[in-house]
């Protein structure tokens, strides 16, 4: 397989962002971390865009989604891209994201699947937060979405004993929403996107969004208010409603 930064594909409404190291576990280099940011950049431009989904390619014996930040190196990361802002602009992005998560997940990469909206799994793989193993005070937001998003024990578990978490265990936790064979992971996670794309964007976007402040603690019920009030008014509603009294299937417009 050729070694590259990570690759975007648009086909419609659904952008696909590929890892491309799988020679050396997709390790992240800063020039991987500036790519990724330009991708977000690009996607959430891109008015057409209703879902991400972030993969890799593996290889087929031990397979490995992102073995994280590569340590190996010197550089320093690069200001308008660190690890931690590139894994908060996943977070934010408009579209609904989706981690086509098809290997084990090691270090700094386990939260990109915690920023994602959805994670589908494959059976045989693992988790492992090794930063205490490391020496290494994990980063502020980070440490934000493992507690949100897994509970307090489940990040107490990764943090303080670095410890892999089986493929069962992490669709206990929520970590992962589904967990499928290798055979069948990509037409889940297709399945998956047909469902969202079904669904009204305006009111997709207002509602991540929601959702992901009141994750982090930031409730908010006025600016909450204000988007329940842009979906009412919005042609999407209109058409929702209309479709439903009709008995059909809407046309959304994201409008």
């Amino acid at each position: 397989m050729t070694t590259s930064v990570p690759k975007l594909y648009i086909n419609g409404h659904v952008a696909t962002i590929t890892l491309n190291r799988p020679e050396h576990r997709n390790r992240l280099h800063n020039e991987d971390l500036m790519q990724l940011m330009a991708h977000f950049n690009a996607v959430n431009h891109d008015p057409q865009v209703r879902v991400v989904v972030l993969t890799a390619n593996t290889l087929p014996t031990k397979p490995v989604f992102s073995a994280g930040y590569h340590l190996g190196t010197n550089e320093q990361e690069h200001p308008d891209a660190t690890f931690e802002k590139v894994v908060d602009a996943l977070e934010a992005l408009q579209a609904i994201t989706i981690c086509a998560l098809n290997g084990s997940v090691y270090g700094g990469a386990t939260d990109f699947v915690l920023a994602c909206d959805f994670a589908i799994g494959v059976r045989g793989m693992q988790m492992k937060m090794p930063a205490a193993a490391l020496g290494l005070h994990y980063y502020p937001s980070g440490i934000s979405r493992y507690v949100s998003r897994l509970g307090l024990a489940n990040a107490k578990r990764a943090f303080l004993t670095a410890q892999a978490f089986e493929d069962h265990e992490l669709l206990a936790m929520g970590y992962v929403m589904q967990l499928v064979s290798t055979n069948d992971h990509a037409l889940m996670v297709q399945n998956l996107t047909e469902q969202i794309l079904k669904l009204a964007p305006l009111a997709l976007q207002t509602l991540k969004c929601s959702l992901n402040e009141v994750a982090r603690g930031d409730y908010n019920p006025e600016r909450q208010r204000t988007r329940q009030l842009q979906t009412q008014s919005s042609q999407d509603f209109a058409e929702g409603k209309l479709a439903f009294s009709e008995r059909r299937a809407p046309l959304f417009k994201g409008l």
